[in-house]
């Protein structure tokens, strides 16, 4: 008599937990913008330069290159035994950077030459990090997922003014403004994984953190002397728009190890 043959390998399954690294870039959705709010007795403060001149509020923008983004993740996913749905939960940090920093070009109309003076600066990272829910649909080795959840990162922005040569064009006032936060925010996307052995699998996904927050400082503005300005700080305010993130992954996963396959 013939030996049975050997029974079938069990079918794939997304299920197990894992962990894994990444690489890509990151892009600001636009470049955050700075907006002078000036003080009691001045509409704003750039360009200060005589008691009587009152300029208007207004903004000026603060480029921001692409970032490298890297970092790690750690994930469970739940597969039901004959669906295509698979569930998960994943958490993800890593380095991402964005920095920039631009004059200010308004400048006071009486000054004999124009140097800026008034710089903004702008920054988003060096750190990020995510909480996530994951759905898949998943072809055997391949799974399309939508995932959302939280994402948390640091912002910061200052405003310093450290020229009061106005035979060189700068205003004769002083100025020195930051602030720091660190911003709980949501972020949503998607992607694709093909698991190219039981255990490994490439990944290529897209996520949004969405920002749209702005950040306020102010600060008491002297003359070269040490007098103080008067009608109080001058105020600034620093939107931040969201980020464009795109990368890609490799996963090992422990089958078995809280599901098995």
């Amino acid at each position: 008599m013939k030996a049975p043959p050997p029974p079938a390998p069990p079918p794939f399954t997304w299920s197990g937990c894992y962990i894994g690294g990444f690489a890509g870039a990151a892009v600001s959705a636009d470049d955050p913008s700075f907006n002078d709010l000036g003080n009691a007795n001045f509409r704003s403060y750039s360009g200060g330069f005589v008691a009587g001149r009152l300029e208007n509020p207004h903004a000026w923008g603060v480029s921001h290159d692409t970032s490298f983004i890297g970092g790690g993740t750690l994930g469970c996913n739940w597969q039901t035994p004959g669906s295509p749905f698979v569930l998960g939960i994943e958490g993800e940090g890593g380095y991402l950077s964005h920095d920039g920093s631009a004059f200010d070009p308004l400048r006071a109309p009486n000054l004999v030459a124009v140097t800026p003076d008034v710089l903004g600066s702008a920054g988003i990272g060096d750190w990020y990090a995510m909480v996530t829910g994951r759905l898949g649909y998943a072809w055997d080795r391949t799974m399309i997922y939508v995932k959302g959840g939280a994402a948390f990162l640091e912002a910061r922005s200052s405003v310093v003014d450290t020229c009061t040569a106005t035979a060189i064009g700068c205003g004769n006032w002083l100025i020195s403004t930051g602030a720091t936060e660190t911003i709980t925010t949501w972020t949503v996307g998607g992607g694709i994984e093909w698991a190219f052995a039981p255990n490994w699998s490439l990944k290529g996904e897209y996520m949004f953190i969405g920002l749209d927050e702005s950040l306020g400082s102010c600060g008491t503005a002297t003359l070269a002397s040490g007098a103080v300005v008067g009608g109080g700080p001058f105020c600034f305010n620093h939107s931040f728009d969201g980020i464009h993130t795109a990368k890609i992954g490799l996963n090992y996963r422990f089958n078995g190890f809280f599901w098995g396959r």
